[in-house]
């Protein structure tokens, strides 16, 4: 069974366009989506709308940094903060440059950090990219599933 994406995005049109460019890398990974920080943590817990959801976490983790409810710095504190959840990949997906965000997720144990561009056919190429390296090409911790690349058409 192959491991899903977990998508961390409250703006709909860079979650839009976020799905249309994993779409495109052609990952056979169902792409989970959660629009703020506190359902991302209730989703990774299994708790609250995803208490019966099935055992296992995320292939990766694309976390937008400022969201509402809980911001992505605080969800990747909880995350590496919990021994289950601690060697879950995560790439923090932001518009943000600011040298104290880059500086707090790098601290905080973040395994990529990504600003935004906002060319379109450049954001769509840099998240086929990272939808295809972190869930295909990234070797993952002993025991996990490593996903599959769905077949060329």
């Amino acid at each position: 069974m192959l491991k899903p994406i977990l998508l961390v995005e409250d703006d709909k049109r860079d979650l839009e366009l976020t799905l249309i460019a994993l779409e495109r890398s052609q990952l056979a990974n169902e792409v989970v989506i959660v629009r703020d920080g506190e359902l991302a943590l209730d989703y990774l817990h299994r708790e609250g709308d995803y208490a019966h959801r099935v055992e296992g976490n995320p292939a990766v983790i694309l976390l937008d940094l400022k969201l509402p409810k809980v911001n992505g710095l605080e969800v990747l504190r909880v995350v590496r903060g919990t021994e289950s959840l601690r060697s879950i990949p995560v790439v923090m997906l932001t518009s943000s440059q600011e040298e104290s965000d880059v500086l707090s997720s790098y601290e905080l144990g973040v395994n990529a950090y990504v600003v935004k561009p906002v060319e379109f056919k450049q954001f769509i190429a840099t998240i086929a990219d990272l939808g295809m390296f972190w869930a295909v090409l990234n070797e993952p911790p002993p025991g996990s599933v490593r996903p599959l690349r769905r077949a060329q058409p």
